[in-house]
């Protein structure tokens, strides 16, 4: 912990966390310039350079420090100093009465504070504590006590062995995923303190803390933190860190969860962009960096993850992503990549003119029984001169539907559909296989059609999801009849043609025959035009059976080759 965060002391200190302090020698040229990080594993000349420890090191007991050796509520022995600072100072101390190490976080209140405010923020902060003792998350500090000592409460809290995210990004950016896996970790953090009415306040790379078995916790939930402030100077400081405080309380606005997730927004463009978006030279500077400024997009952060950080940064708190859509798009660029295709050597010429398959000694050897028997029984097949042709030939044709402006791929055999008459401005057409149990639906939806649209490809497939889970209906605009079981998600970052789209998929029981219920699954793709028209291409088909299968292969193509006059 560091003491950044707290109001300027006149000693020089920097008014927030800053991501590397400038070298004494090399001031910076711009004050209005956020401050950049050194790319991992490339030290700054000069600088000294070492790589992170599972363990951070004890730090050294200063006997002359009056602290050291002081017993809090007749159980907590001082031994050393961790940090401080704005609100308080962090002890390492030792809890006699069941012998462990503990953290015992002393607060502070500014000295001209009128004694009875100050009566009032320790009552706060001792009602925070004990709230912040009930949470049960993995990634939330554990809170074993409130000790009073002298009218104050003492914090007494897990001692958590490793280092803080601030002290890592001292060497470099992170990853795409290690960046999601610590965002998905605080997150669960931030859902369980808002879930017992607890807001941080205070999100910031020093308060993540990285410990044994790629463990991730956020500290100081709403602890030693003044509840409800309506102003940044009532107590001539500032609750938090003034990079990371959302737009909101700047504007001295009441903060709810959203304010929060703002914060994680600023932490995770910091921990994978190297620069703090809003950090300027000083206070004033950084408050209206926050008001007005719009960062960079991400540059480092790519797909989902630079979707989420965008999406927590908006000004607007009632505009920004909540928690559910920050989840979905933090797991999925925290997830592994996919495995590498298993390549199958093709037939080629051998001696004589022959065909056959070549298999190397290596991949033989290497293969597992079953593996080399489906090797083996494709060679029978491929070499047998008098196999049956087994080539059913999937044909597909180009179906262009002049009045959408596109062209569909869709199996040869299925049949166009259409009501004879609309009655609405909607423009659609759907095509179905000859037994009826795959759809395929394109519609158009005007940009001045009186249904609306909610707004970018990402927006209609999240309005969409919760219009359908709200509604519980399961229709999905191509079906009849009732559903239930209705299970969606939705991937906002979906690439077309270079530009953005989204989609839904899903599953659902349809029960419109109840003495027979099926199965279904769907994919639903967004696309929205440079002229403001939305494109939905929805594809249906049974949940289990061997059309499941089919149903897939076909979503798939029909989406990929979807083709749009009119980008």
């Amino acid at each position: 912990m560091s003491n950044y965060g707290g109001p300027p002391h006149g000693n020089g200190e920097p008014t927030s966390f800053i991501l590397r302090p400038p070298q004494p020698d090399a001031p910076h040229p711009d004050p209005d310039a956020p401050h950049r990080l050194p790319q991992r594993g490339a030290p700054q000349t000069g600088a000294p350079y070492a790589a992170p420890t599972q363990q951070a090191a004890q730090p050294q007991v200063d006997a002359s420090d009056p602290g050291v050796g002081r017993l809090i509520a007749g159980r907590y022995r001082l031994l050393a100093k961790l940090g401080h600072g704005g609100m308080g100072t962090v002890w390492r101390a030792e809890d006699e009465t069941v012998g462990r190490e503990v953290a015992v976080k002393e607060p502070r209140i500014p000295d001209h504070l009128p004694e009875r405010e100050r009566a009032n923020a320790f009552e706060r902060m001792r009602r925070e504590a004990r709230a912040a003792a009930r949470l049960d998350h993995p990634a939330v500090v554990n809170v074993h006590d409130v000790a009073v000592e002298d009218g104050q409460p003492w914090i007494v809290m897990e001692l958590l062995r490793g280092h803080s995210l601030g002290a890592v990004l001292q060497e470099g950016t992170l990853g795409t995923r290690e960046a999601a896996r610590i965002g998905l970790q605080v997150l669960g953090a931030l859902e369980a303190a808002h879930q017992g009415g607890i807001l941080h306040r205070d999100v910031k790379p020093d308060n993540v803390l990285l410990g044994h078995h790629d463990r991730v916790v956020l500290a100081d939930f709403g602890i030693a933190q003044i509840e409800g402030e309506t102003s940044l100077t009532d107590t001539g400081g500032f609750v938090g860190s003034p990079e990371f405080i959302a737009p909101e309380r700047v504007l001295g606005q009441r903060p709810g969860p959203a304010s929060d997730l703002w914060s994680l927004g600023v932490v995770l463009y910091a921990a994978t962009e190297g620069v703090s978006p809003f950090r300027r030279g000083n206070t004033p500077a950084t408050l209206q960096a926050v008001l007005n400024t719009t960062p960079a997009a991400p540059g480092a952060a790519q797909g989902p993850l630079a979707q989420a950080i965008n999406g927590l940064l908006l000004k607007d708190p009632s505009q920004r992503l909540s928690a559910d859509r920050v989840r979905l798009l933090l797991e999925e660029a925290a997830a592994p990549p996919p495995p590498a295709p298993t390549v199958v050597h093709s037939p080629s010429s051998g001696e004589g003119g022959r065909q056959g398959v070549t298999l190397s000694r290596r991949t033989l050897l290497g293969a597992g029984g079953a593996v080399v028997a489906a090797f083996v029984a494709m060679a029978l097949v491929l070499t047998n001169p008098f196999a049956a042709d087994t080539d059913q030939g999937d044909k597909w044709k180009q179906a262009t539907e002049k009045q959408l402006g596109a062209t569909l791929s869709v199996p040869d055999a299925y049949k166009r559909w259409q009501p004879a008459e609309s009655t609405s401005n909607e423009e659609w057409i759907r095509y179905e296989d000859p037994s009826g149990a795959v759809w395929i639906r394109l519609d158009l939806i005007r940009k001045d059609d009186p249904i609306g649209i909610a707004g970018s490809a990402a927006a209609e497939a999240y309005d969409d999801a919760e219009t359908y889970r709200e509604s519980g209906s399961t229709k999905l605009d191509i079906g009849s009849g009732s559903g239930s079981g209705l299970k969606m998600q939705t991937k906002a970052d979906v690439a077309y043609k270079g530009k953005k789209a989204a989609t839904n998929s899903g599953t659902y029981l349809d029960t419109s025959d109840s003495d027979n219920p099926a199965p279904r699954e769907f994919r639903i793709f967004y696309y929205k035009t440079d002229s403001g028209d939305m494109y939905k291409l929805t594809v249906l088909y049974p949940g289990k059976g061997d059309l499941t299968v089919r149903g897939r292969e076909v979503a798939e193509r029909t989406i990929k080759e979807l083709d749009i006059t009119k980008l």
